[in-house]
């Protein structure tokens, strides 16, 4: 049976290992794209960087800056790495997960603690070397919307969508109108 994946959690990229690079990296990421930061990443000893949230509010998807050039302080070896380039999915259930990779014959890793005390990542290759991350979802800032039903909307908000709706739909139209008349 397949894994079952409830969400796309965070893509990792790496930025320079130093702080001054940590930093350099969150002036692009918040000034010139407009990501918020979150304020609950741990002190990763010896990986500087920021978790940036993607999307309006908070627990989205989120893109993770990572300190570190070549092998990080973190690695086990060259190929079992958490700093290296990865996307990153939450799943309902990682033991599952795992068991399901060892049925399979696919190798993997993993780790323990890294980002909090429950956290538990596993690491897996794909057919053509990318680094998927599997984790627990729920034992970080995952995007929980996943999980929650979805909420019902008040007459209020129904109202004000439909008028936002109307409103944009006025505009496009004044903007064709426009156009076509030149």
């Amino acid at each position: 049976m397949a894994i079952e994946v409830v969400e796309l959690h965070h893509h990792g990229i790496r930025i320079g290992n130093t702080q001054k690079d940590a930093e350099k990296a969150r002036e692009f990421y918040a000034g010139v794209l407009g990501l918020d930061t979150d304020p609950a990443r741990p002190d990763i000893a010896s990986i500087p960087g920021f978790w940036m949230y993607v999307g309006e509010g908070k627990n989205t998807t989120q893109i993770h800056l990572m300190g570190a050039k070549g092998k990080s302080p973190m690695a086990r070896s060259k190929k079992e790495d958490p700093t290296l380039p990865h996307v990153a999915l939450a799943v309902k259930d990682i033991q599952a997960a795992r068991q399901e990779l060892d049925k399979r014959g696919i190798w993997y890793w993993g780790i323990q603690g890294l980002v909090g005390q429950n956290s538990d990542q596993v690491f897996v290759r794909d057919p053509f070397d990318n680094i998927i991350e599997l984790h627990q979802v729920g034992t970080c800032t995952c995007n929980k919307v996943a999980l929650k039903p979805a909420r019902k909307r008040t007459a209020s908000a129904k109202r004000t969508a439909a008028k936002q709706r109307t409103t944009a739909k006025k505009r496009t139209t004044a903007k064709k109108s426009a156009a076509s008349r030149k």
